[in-house]
């Protein structure tokens, strides 16, 4: 029989990044949250986490994080029918594009929420490779490009966004005053989300071009978008995340007839119990552009 106080050490040091901040989360000292992961490897019989170079959960221990977080949202659903039973507040961890964040995200889920009293844990990654967080266990859901199922786990579609390459009138006409060519591509400065965002290699293959380009890296959103506005690059953006700056005149397109689709799969544990389901249910009702 598991004992779900280690499982609940192990799951808080993934949560956490560390043994340090796990104890205080948990109310414990470093030393004691390190004895239950030794006392669940122990009775496991193998390692659940390996510490060097980086901090990750082994194959057996994500199983275990897999079913902990299964677990508890089943807990949860127990706790509705046996009123007596102290359930504590549900979180969802959660991990999704950053983009999906700063446009739909919270106006969706806002109302569900607050009527399932619940938290969110939201790991934010690139749409590309946010479906490894829950392959390894670390997340109970993803928001993702891949429409590729995991063994347990569902796939919904819910819809694509649109992006296009935005950047200030000025900037295009400096760089870009013949249009998308394959000598401006390798002068121009991008701005690349981070070292996994593909978005830029995409487009630049688009429009037929597969050669090396300069470019920022910006992880961070709002950066992203103030690099573009102060003329420092252009980038691949929805055009729900720039409203503002698109109706100014600030951001316009430099290659209005070659947007990007991308598509967005949800990603959740079958067995995880209704809360899930009534989330995914939610996230059926957005509109993306």
């Amino acid at each position: 029989m598991l004992d779900y106080k280690l499982l609940e050490a192990l799951a808080t040091v993934m949560e956490s990044g560390g043994f340090e901040r796990a104890g205080e989360l948990l109310g414990l000292s470093q030393s004691a949250v390190s004895q239950r992961i030794k006392a669940l490897e122990v009775r496991l019989g193998q390692p659940v986490l390996v510490r060097h170079p980086h901090l990750a959960a082994t194959p057996a221990g994500q199983r275990l994080l897999n079913h902990y977080q299964q677990v508890c949202l089943l807990e949860r659903e127990l706790g509705k029918t046996l009123p007596t039973l102290e359930v504590a507040t549900p979180r969802l961890r959660i991990a999704l594009n950053a983009d999906s964040l700063v446009t739909w995200w919270a106006s969706v889920v806002s109302d569900f929420c607050q009527s399932e009293d619940v938290l969110l844990d939201l790991v934010v990654e690139d749409q590309d490779v946010g479906l490894k967080r829950l392959r390894d266990g670390d997340v109970a859901a993803c928001l993702c490009a891949s429409d590729q199922p995991i063994a347990g786990a569902r796939c919904v579609p819910l819809g694509q966004m649109t992006y296009h390459p935005m950047a200030t009138p000025a900037y295009i006409e400096r760089y870009f005053p013949d249009g998308p060519t394959e000598a401006a591509f390798r002068r121009a400065p991008a701005i690349v989300y981070g070292p996994h965002d593909q978005l830029q290699h995409r487009f630049l293959a688009q429009c037929g071009y597969h050669g090396h380009f300069p470019y920022h890296l910006c992880p961070e959103s709002e950066g992203f978008v103030r690099l573009a506005c102060a003329g420092m690059g252009y980038g691949m953006m929805p055009m729900m995340q720039v409203p503002g700056p698109v109706a100014r005149g600030e951001l316009t397109s430099l290659a209005p007839g070659h947007a990007l689709e991308v598509p967005l799969y949800w990603h959740f544990w079958r067995h995880s119990g209704t809360l899930l389901e009534r989330l995914t249910s939610t996230l059926r009702t957005v509109q993306l552009t």
